[in-house]
């Protein structure tokens, strides 16, 4: 089966505000392939030496934003062999090679230590369907939301025109 993001066209180019990229190696270039930071090594905080992991999954939203990225821990790190969902603010992408599309290469970094990257939510069927279900109830709270403010802005308005035309041409 196909990744969601092979899905979308092999290739996405992700803006690096999306990814919260920093980079030790080079300076933020703009762009970031996604099938390039598929199988991205993984690695915690503090942690340079030991990879935990890496990249399986890039989780879009609505935006085609990237809201977080799933990371498949190994093994024989200490949180075993699971998924679990890093979300965007939680990782940094640092890139190598990047004047060479053949040779670029990216090293995550979670912002975490193991404890806490125990705790983030673990990548199952369960928390995809409830996830799509939060991220759709959201997304109709804020339609719901600007709706009532722009109706609220409208009658407002109205409000104040019809006065300031009561106060420039008076009833006699």
């Amino acid at each position: 089966m196909m990744q969601p993001v092979q899905r979308l066209a092999g290739t996405i180019l992700v803006t690096a505000g999306l990814l919260g990229a920093s980079s030790a190696f080079a300076a933020p270039q703009g762009l970031y392939s996604s099938s390039e930071l598929m199988d991205a090594d993984v690695y915690l905080q503090g942690q340079d030496q030991q990879s935990i992991g890496e990249v399986e999954d890039i989780l879009l939203g609505e935006n085609m934003g990237v809201q977080a990225l799933v990371i498949e821990t190994d093994d024989d790190s200490q949180l075993g062999d699971h998924e679990y969902v890093i979300e965007k603010g939680h990782f940094t992408v640092q890139t190598t090679n990047d004047d060479n599309l053949d040779e670029l290469r990216y090293r995550v970094t979670v912002n975490m230590d193991e404890a806490q990257v125990a705790k983030q939510a673990q990548y199952t069927n369960d928390w995809w369907q409830n996830a799509k279900r939060d991220a759709a109830k959201a997304w109709e709270n804020t339609r719901e939301s600007a709706s009532s403010a722009w109706q609220s802005t409208r009658e407002a308005t109205s409000s104040l025109l019809e006065k300031a035309s009561d106060a420039i041409s008076p009833e006699q």
